[in-house]
Order: C-alpha cells, then structure tokens, then sequence
C-alpha cells in the first residue's frame, strides 16, 4: 500500500466513524436488517445452489424466519409472562429469606454490618404493574401511543429491519463483488484475505453462538421442568442468554435455580437434580455443540467480547453494542497479522 493510499483510507476511516457518530439514532434498524442479511447468506446460499433463484431463496429464508418468529411468540411469551409473573410474587418470600437466614449468616460468620433488604416496595411495584390488563405491554403501547410521532417512529423502524434485510440478503453478493471490485488492484488480494479471515471468525461465533445459546436455553427449560423447579423456563431462557458468554450461563442459571430450590425444595432430591442438570449441559456445551457448531476457529476470547459490547454502548449506544463484536473480529484479524509481521520482521530479530 502506498503511502496516499494509507492516508486516504485513514481519512476514510475517520469519516465513516464520525458519519456513524452523527448518524446513531436512525441506524439501529438498518444494523438489525445487515446482521440478519449476514447471518443468513449461507442459508440462501445453499437454496440457490440446489436451483432456486435468489429471489426465491430469500423468500424462503424469510418465510422460515417468520414462522419462528410467530411460533415463539405465540409458545413461548405466554409461558414465560406467567412464569415471571409467579416470581414476582415470590419476592416477599425471598426477602425474608434473605432477612432472617442469609443477612444473620454473613454477619455472624464475617463480622459485617449488612442493612435488610428493602425488596417489598419492589414487589409492589411490579406486581401492580403485571396485574394491570396486559402488563409491561399495555405501558410499552401507552408510551408509544402518547405521542404520534413516537408511535410512527416505532411502526416505521420495526418496518424497516425485514425490508432492509431481505433486500441487502438478496443483493448481498452482488454488494460484496461491487466492494472487491473498487478496491485498489495492489491491495485487493491482501484485504479480501482479511474480509476472508474477519467473516469466518465472526460467522463462526454469531451464528454458531446464538445456536448454542438457543439449544442451551431448550436444555436448561426442559431439564429444571424434568427436574420439578418452578420457573424451568425462564430460568433456562435466562442461562440461554447469558451463555453468550462461555461459562457465565452456567453460572447464572446455576445460582438462580440453587435460590428457587431453597424456597420449593424439602429434600436434598431436588438440588441433586438441579446440579446434574447444569452438569449434562455444561458436557453437551463442551462436547457436542460447541465444537458441532462453532468450533475452534473463533479466536475471540469471553473477555475481549465483553469489553467490545460495553465498549461499542459506551461510546455509539445501542448502534455501537450491534457493531462492537464485527469490529472486534476485524482488530483480531488485524493484530493476528500484525503479530505475524512483527515476528518476522528484523525488530524482532534483534
């Protein structure tokens, strides 16, 4: 790369970042409607290559999309708003739990001078709130419905991610060929090399994550349900969740089962079960789906994903979170080439 080229792409650089700065209030549905056109290329991919049209391969993908989507609407909320609701409930339970076992505990055992959990406001609060026609839902609409501007901003932003994505998945490798075509000649087989190693490291670990976060999540629900433990599948979907992380779904899910069981559980039975459950998951994780659907070709370490979605909402919101982990896949590709120069360089030698 030549040293005009250097600073052109640096200028470029600096203006794309201050364009998404000054832009980051209207891009959210635009980075929701590019992340699903990305993770479902290869989807579409493989429908076009066994005859279908694009056209037809995104119509597909998108139809499956919907049916899952209405499917876990209609299965899932209902179960999950009845189950958050009964925990609500548990509230004061817990806090005199906490009260009169956990908080005496800790001061005796560590000297500490503990205050008593205040959870009944709380409690109230949000029970009042769900026993309201419709709950959270009835005050999500009421504030949107306050203001039609803001309700017209809301239907139009919720309308824009599938029209956004089906059209962007649908010319998604003209858009990619239109890219490497403007590329300077000298350095376009080094940066498509990049864009190479940058879609395989983050294809792996969005799509392969989220599938291992969602098979996590159908593991937890339906074991803690075997199990007996009330709430098995908010808790699961909450391991699920969390799982985006290696080990913190386990831990997560771990502790807020070992709390429930405190409060249903007579027996140590109970807790047995609890602990193989979360067990068998960690085995299926470690085993089977991790290295099924990911396997070892991430690079991205928890920590580093962590710190690029803090980092990304710090500094862009919620546009900044969307584009925090493309970004950190880019800086690992990046540094790992970097790196390999440095080792070969006479700097290094010296």
């Amino acid at each position: 790369m030549t040293q005009t080229q250097t600073w052109f792409f640096l200028i470029l650089a600096v203006l794309f970042g201050l364009l998404i700065y000054l832009l980051q209030p209207i891009l959210g549905p635009f980075m929701l409607g590019i992340g699903i056109a990305y993770m479902t290329d290869p989807f579409a991919d493989r429908l076009e290559a066994r005859g279908y049209s694009r056209t037809m391969a995104v119509v597909i993908v998108f139809l499956v999309l919907t049916v899952l989507l209405i499917s876990s609407l209609l299965i899932a909320v209902p179960l999950f708003i009845k189950q958050l609701q009964s925990l609500i409930a548990m509230v004061p339970d817990i806090q005199s739990w906490c009260n009169n076992v956990m908080l005496p505990f800790l001061q005796s055992r560590f000297n500490l001078d503990l205050q008593s959990l205040e959870l009944d406001v709380l409690a109230q609060t949000m029970s009042s709130e769900w026993q309201q026609t419709g709950g959270v839902a009835s005050q999500v609409m009421g504030y949107l419905t306050a203001s039609t501007l803001g309700l017209v901003g809301f239907i139009g932003s919720a309308f824009l991610v599938p029209v956004v994505g089906f059209y962007l998945l649908r010319d998604f490798d003209i858009l990619v060929a239109k890219i490497q075509e403007i590329l300077p000649r000298n350095i376009e087989p080094k940066v498509s090399l990049w864009v190479r190693e940058c879609d395989e490291v983050l294809g792996a670990f969005v799509r392969g994550q989220l599938l291992v976060m969602l098979a996590l999540g159908f593991i937890y629900g339906i074991g803690l349900s075997i199990a007996g433990l009330k709430y098995a599948m908010l808790i699961g979907l909450l391991a699920g969740l969390a799982s985006i992380v290696p080990y913190l779904g386990f831990a997560v899910g771990f502790i807020v089962a070992m709390l429930v069981a405190v409060f249903q559980f007579d027996s140590y039975w109970g807790f047995l079960a609890i602990t193989m459950v979360f067990v068998i998951g960690q085995a299926l994780e470690g085993m089977v789906l991790t290295p099924w659907l990911i396997g070892d070709r991430i690079g991205l370490h928890p920590v580093a994903v962590i710190f690029a979605v803090l980092a990304g909402g710090q500094l862009f919101g919620f546009t900044g979170m969307l584009l925090a982990l493309p970004l950190a896949a880019v800086i690992m590709v990046l540094l790992r080439h970097l790196h390999q120069g440095y080792r070969n360089s006479s700097l290094y030698d010296q």
